[in-house]
Parts: structure tokens; sequence; C-alpha cells
């Protein structure tokens, strides 16, 4: 009798960064993958964009950016941290670009792993379907929520924001766990219209997050550009200070933190 092989799925990651603190609770190893359905004008890890491998033209020479891996490889990989990362509070992120775009690269690494916190970190732009079985399969979700006035969303990221906030609407009625993230983008995502805006819908919900994190705009954000021969043309002035205002989300009784 022949013994078929097991066809492992594979994904492009553009980075892999142990001992990572923002991504989650504790110290943590993060996994950006590559491609993302949205273009932020500010977004600051641009090689994450595109699903293909791209080559990034630094100072020190070229490399790329992107690489193949197999989903046995890096559940094996994360398999081998699991204890030392267990042992500290932390565990394991997958980012992006937008991790959901190799959701099902994602789902076949999930079901390989031993036991350890999982973070999403998502946009949240993907269908119901995808989005739901990736979820409920984490043990917690970092959201963003940027622009909620969807002509505005899709002038700075080119997508509307309806399957955003209808995904968000579905994980908080599954009470999963979650963490809103909101960039503060001078004049765009930080007016008061539109934290208003924000605090106003997760409020609504019927499930309320953790906490909301505000994330100051990161003043390097367009420094990768020239490297892939792209234009960095945010669409605002970046070095404007950003309105950091906490009080339309203790206003509404939710937990806020300057990150």
């Amino acid at each position: 009798m022949q013994v078929q092989n097991k066809i492992m799925s594979t994904g492009i990651l553009f980075d892999i960064k142990e001992f990572a603190v923002h991504d989650g609770p504790g110290i943590r190893t993060t996994f950006f993958l590559k491609g993302c359905p949205l273009r932020c004008t500010w977004c600051h890890n641009p090689e994450g964009q595109k699903q293909e491998i791209e080559t990034l033209h630094t100072p020190m020479g070229d490399r790329a950016a992107g690489k193949i891996y197999t989903s046995e490889e890096l559940a094996v990989y994360i398999n081998s941290q699991a204890d030392r990362l267990n042992s500290v509070g932390g565990g394991i992120t997958f980012s992006g670009g937008e991790p959901l775009m190799q959701a099902d690269f994602v789902l076949d690494i999930l079901g390989q792993l031993s036991p350890i916190h999982i973070v999403l970190d998502t946009c949240g732009y993907a269908d119901e379907e995808t989005f739901v079985e990736v979820i409920k399969r984490v043990s917690l979700v970092y959201y963003d929520l940027k622009c909620m006035d969807p002509e505005t969303h899709i002038k700075y990221t080119g997508k509307s924001n309806e399957l955003i906030l209808r995904n968000y609407s579905v994980m908080a009625e599954m009470s999963i766990p979650h963490v809103v993230r909101i960039p503060l983008i001078p004049g765009i995502t930080d007016t008061d219209t539109n934290l208003e805006a924000a605090a106003a819908f997760i409020a609504s919900q019927p499930n309320r997050p953790l906490r909301i994190d505000l994330l100051p705009l990161n003043p390097l954000a367009g420094a990768k550009y020239d490297m892939l021969f792209r234009e960095y043309t945010p669409g605002f002035d970046p070095d404007q200070k950003p309105n950091i205002n906490k009080k339309f989300f203790e206003n509404h009784g939710l937990e806020v933190e300057i990150q």
C-alpha cells in the first residue's frame, strides 16, 4: 500500500519577532504575515501590503521582504518555544499585513500547536465565516478601528468600513476577549468626532473590550517606502501632534490607555 505524504499548507511571512512586548500580554513571538486588503496612508509596514515576496533596497544592501514557510515548520518552531513563553505569561501573535489574508495557513498552524496563548492582530476585513473560524480558536483579538465615517475610511484606507464594523459586532456577540486599538492619525482618526463615534459604537455592543488602546502615529511610518521604490503620501501632516483625548471613552465607562 502506498503511503501518501500529508499536504502541508504554505504561507509567506515578512518578519518573525522574538521577545516582543507590545503585541499582547507578556513576552511573545510575533509572526508578520504578508498581504493586507487595506492601504492605510499611514502604514509603517508597507512591505506587508502585497502578498508576494518583494525586495527591500536598504543602505546595507538588498534583502528579501518575505519568506515562504510551511505550516508544520512554524508549528514545530512555536511548540519548541511554548514552555518558555507560557512560563512568562506570554505567547504568540499573528500580525501583518493582515493575517486573515492567509487564514487557511493560520488555521493549519493553530491545529498543530501545543497549549499556548494566541493573539490575532487584525483589521477585521474578511468574510464573516473566515473571521469566525479564526477568532474562535485564539485567546485574544487585537482589533483595529480607524475611521468611523465610511467615506473617510475609503479615502484613507481604500476600503469601506462596513465589513469591519459588522465583524466587530459578531466578535462582541460571541464574547471573544478583545482589545480595540485606534491609531491616532492627525486630523483623520484623532478628531473629537471620530473618537466619540468610535466610543459610542464600542459601548453599544453586547460585550465590551478589555480596554481601548490609543496609538499615536509612528514617527518612522514613512521610512520604508523609498526602500520599495514607492512614494509615501500620507495625506496629512505627520509632524502634527495628535489629539490624545481619552474622555470620550471614559464617558462611556470604557477603560482606555495611551500606548
